[in-house]
C-alpha cells in the first residue's frame, strides 16, 4: 500500500505518466463512441475514472467495428 501511496505523489514522475496514460485512452474511447452514437458509453467513460481500463475494455469489446478497423 505505501508503494501505490509514493507513486500517486504528484512530485513522482510516474504520477505523471500515469495521467498521460489515462487521459490518452479515455480520449480515443471517447471519441469512438461519440462517433458511434453510443450514448451510455460515452456518459459512463467521460464519468467514471479508471485509469484506462474501462477505457481499453470498451475499445477491445464493445465499440461497433467497421470495415477494416483495427484498435
Amino acid at each position: 500500500m505505501n508503494g501505490v501511496m509514493q507513486v500517486l505523489q504528484p512530485d513522482n514522475p510516474l504520477f505523471y505518466l500515469l495521467i498521460v496514460w489515462a487521459v490518452v485512452w479515455k480520449g480515443i474511447a471517447l471519441w469512438h463512441a461519440a462517433r458511434n452514437r453510443q450514448l451510455a458509453w460515452y456518459i459512463a467513460l467521460l464519468i467514471v475514472n479508471t485509469v484506462g481500463i474501462l477505457e481499453i475494455i470498451y475499445l477491445a469489446f464493445f465499440r461497433k467495428k467497421g470495415k477494416g478497423a483495427t484498435l
